[in-house]
Parts: structure tokens; sequence; C-alpha cells
């Protein structure tokens, strides 16, 4: 196990070795100066060939690149043309607000949604399955913006149970939570059923009723425990998602975390904070998705066998 660990670590590092590559090239190939873009059409010609040169963007691509990885290694991803600072320090202050959110996204997701898919698989082609199927599907196919904007308008604005928008307490978490939560919570509710109702075929589930033991027990004690390996892998790649930054609920509820701060580095064509924020949620999602093959390795014994 400790050798496909290894494995899966290598290659995760060499995937994002060349993403942080390809994001490196993408954003010097675009036509056009950004520091044009930043300083405007206006800007003296002069003042923008001083400026790139001490930025270094007259370099060739290869010195740029070497120079950038060299600083990212020590923590130095520059300084944000548009804003003024470090872009490590606006990274931590806008991680911690997508970190706050993704927690709550993920406590509403989760619980919301093996609830749902424990109801509809006990309850299979009856009414309540039904009804939470649909409410699931519903979760998944409506777009985060619309959910969003409908909690805004009746939680926030008519009933004022909590802020429109903002971050000053845990009440300003709630809406956006449960608008980003609702896609992830209708995935994980049909994971856990179609799960659940594969692992009640099984025959060691027809050989505990057989021992005598109740639904209650056979559902929690045997069937549950086993369906619940691959929800919990889809649990940790979502929760690398939600951590990598949501463009649109942060936008709506004007939170200013990883999300938020990469639109506005495209605006600007800020090109350090933009290759910060995206190696930033490019590191997240592929340690959630090593997190999550790691997991199901230790939780299912099988994949410790074969390793």
């Amino acid at each position: 196990m400790r050798r496909s660990i290894a494995q899966r670590f290598l290659q995760a590092l060499i995937v994002l070795v060349g993403v942080v590559l390809l994001t490196f090239v993408m954003l010097r190939v675009v036509p056009g100066n950004p520091i044009e873009t930043m300083m405007g059409e206006h800007a003296d010609a002069a003042t923008v060939a001083r400026m790139t040169a001490e930025l270094g963007l007259d370099q060739p691509m290869h010195r740029q690149f070497l120079r950038y990885l060299s600083s990212a290694l020590r923590g130095d991803f520059g300084t944000s043309y548009s804003l003024g600072k470090p872009v490590s320090l606006l990274l931590k202050s806008a991680f911690r607000n997508t970190l706050y959110l993704a927690l709550f996204a993920a406590l509403f997701a989760w619980i919301l949604g093996v609830a749902c898919g424990l109801v509809c698989a006990v309850s299979k082609n009856r009414l309540p399955d039904r009804l939470f199927l649909g409410f699931s599907l519903l979760g998944i196919s409506l777009p985060v913006f619309m959910a969003a904007m409908f909690l805004q308008y009746v939680l926030a604005f008519k009933l004022k149970w909590f802020p429109i928008s903002g971050t000053d307490s845990w009440r300003g978490f709630v809406l956006p939570a449960a608008a980003l939560g609702w896609n992830s919570a209708g995935q994980v509710a049909q994971m856990t059923r179609t799960s659940l109702l594969e692992t009640l075929q099984e025959d060691y589930i027809e050989t505990a009723r057989a021992k005598g033991l109740g639904r209650f027990g056979v559902l929690v004690r045997h069937a549950l425990r086993n369906a619940m390996l691959p929800v919990l892998t889809l649990m940790a790649i979502q929760f690398s998602g939600l951590l990598s930054g949501a463009v649109i609920t942060e936008t709506v509820f004007s939170i200013n975390g990883v999300g938020r701060l990469m639109v506005q580095a495209i605006s600007g064509r800020d090109i350090p904070l933009l290759q910060g924020t995206s190696l930033l949620a490019t590191s997240v999602v592929i340690l959630g998705s090593l997190l999550a093959d790691c997991l199901y390795s230790v939780l299912d014994p099988r994949i410790r066998k074969e390793g």
C-alpha cells in the first residue's frame, strides 16, 4: 500500500508541475502586454517599457519560468500588479474565507445527501424514493447562481433571516453554503442510493438476515458501512473542488475568497495573482484526488491486497 501511495504522489507531483508550466506558457502567449492592461490605454510607452524590464517580462520565457518556479518553492509568488500586495498574503486571506465556505457547504451536502440517499434506498420505488430522488436531481441540474439568488430573495430579502452578502459572522456563510452544497448533496444522495442498493443484494446481507438480524441492524452494521466506500471517495473529491474556489457563489454573495480573487486577476490580467490562484486551485484538487485514492486503499482491504 505504501508503494501504491508513493506512486500516486509522484504522479500528482508530475501533474502539478505540468499544470504550472502550461498555465505559465498560456498566460504569456496571449497577445498584449499586461503592463499596458494594468496602466490603461493612455500609458506612456517609456513607462511601460521600464516596468516591463523591471518585472522581467522582457526576458526569455524559460528564464522567467525557472525564476518563478524557484521563487514559488520558497513560498514567494510575486506581487500582484493590480493590488500591489504579495500574492501569498492575498491567497492566505482569501483561502481562509473559502475554507469556511467549503466546510459549511460540505457539512450541509454530506448530511443532507447521505440522509436522502438512505431514505431512497430503504423505500425503493415508493413515494419517498421518488420525492427525494427528484430533490437530488433538482440539486444537480439547477445552476448554482439560480439557487443562490433564490435563497437571497426568499431567506435574506423577504424573510430577513440571513444577511444578503458578506461574511461578518457565521450567519453570512449559511446561504452561500446551502447554495453551493445543494449540488454536491444531490450527487452524494444518488451515489449513496446506488451503492446501498447494490450492497443490499450481496450474499452476506442475505446471510445476516437469515441469522435473525433485524432490518435496522443489517442496514447499519453491514450494508451502510460497505456502501459508504465510494461515497467517501466522492466526498473527498467534492471537498477539494469546494476548496479550489467557488467562483459564482463567492461573486453572488460578495465573499472575498479564492474564486472571486481569480476573477479579479483574469479581468485585470494580473499574471502573478492569476498564477498564484491557479496553482492553489490545482494543488487542492490534486491533493483531494490523492486523498481519495489513499482513503479508498485504507478502507477497502481488497485494494490493499492488490497493491
